[in-house]
């Protein structure tokens, strides 16, 4: 996995570096403390990290097979959205995220109702952020922390009731015990977005293609050489001439 940049400035995957000829852009949001940073490592790097600096912001790349595919994959990591007596304080570069990436997941901790109370309006501004295209990009609801059963403050089924009135996928999985089921959630967004980009985002096949043809195709003859051979003949005809003519 390889730690982009700092969200402040999003950057395409340079051409140099992704060989890859699909990209697939993820934006994580939700509240402060919902686990967002260590869904996002532990999905990418499968392993799982207890402590983060809260309000990074962090862009992740990495190249993973998907379906036989070779495919980049950037994860932008977002800082927390806090709520105020006017409703969302959303800085701007959150919103840049979202309008930059072809998918969103939404995360909320079962431990924390707040983070939960506020899954309507996150999914509201993603729908304006993208408000300018034809179609919401697909979204996945992620409830995590699945497995801290003795404080947890959401039930169990009001996610998917959420998921279902909002139109988008729900996974309920826990960052620090289960890699397979995070795995999972972000697997199925990188397969809907494949379906959605049939075609590749890079000219590399057809130049391949090319290359293959190549062999097939006669190669022209070097100008100069074909003026070496006629200036030769002229030469050697000049010089039977000068023998005859003795």
């Amino acid at each position: 996995m390889r730690l982009v940049q700092n969200m402040s400035t999003i950057a395409e995957c340079p051409s140099t570096e992704c060989l890859s000829n699909r990209l697939i852009k993820i934006t994580v949001i939700g509240g402060s403390g919902v686990g967002k940073t260590a869904l996002v490592v532990r999905f990418l790097t499968k392993r799982f990290i207890g402590d983060y600096e809260r309000n990074a912001g962090n862009l992740y790349s990495r190249e993973v097979q998907l379906d036989g595919e070779q495919v980049a994959i950037q994860v932008q990591d977002t800082p927390g959205v806090q709520v105020n007596t006017n409703g969302l304080s959303c800085p701007d570069h959150v919103t840049h995220s979202i309008q930059w990436a072809d998918a969103v997941v939404i995360v909320y901790s079962v431990t924390d109702h707040r983070s939960f109370d506020i899954i309507g309006q996150l999914h509201q501004l993603v729908s304006n952020a993208h408000s300018e295209r034809s179609a919401v990009p697909p979204i996945i609801l992620l409830a995590n922390k699945a497995d801290l059963l003795h404080v947890r403050r959401v039930d169990a089924q009001q996610g998917p009731l959420m998921a279902s009135a909002l139109g988008c996928f729900f996974y309920e999985v826990s960052a620090s015990e289960d890699y397979s089921q995070v795995h999972g959630a972000f697997h199925r967004l990188c397969r809907e977005l494949a379906k959605q980009q049939p075609l590749p985002l890079t000219s590399q096949p057809s130049v391949v293609s090319e290359k293959r043809r190549s062999p097939l195709i006669p190669r022209p003859k070097s100008p100069n050489m074909q003026d070496l051979k006629r200036r030769f003949k002229q030469a050697l005809s000049a010089k039977v001439r000068t023998v005859t003519s003795v």
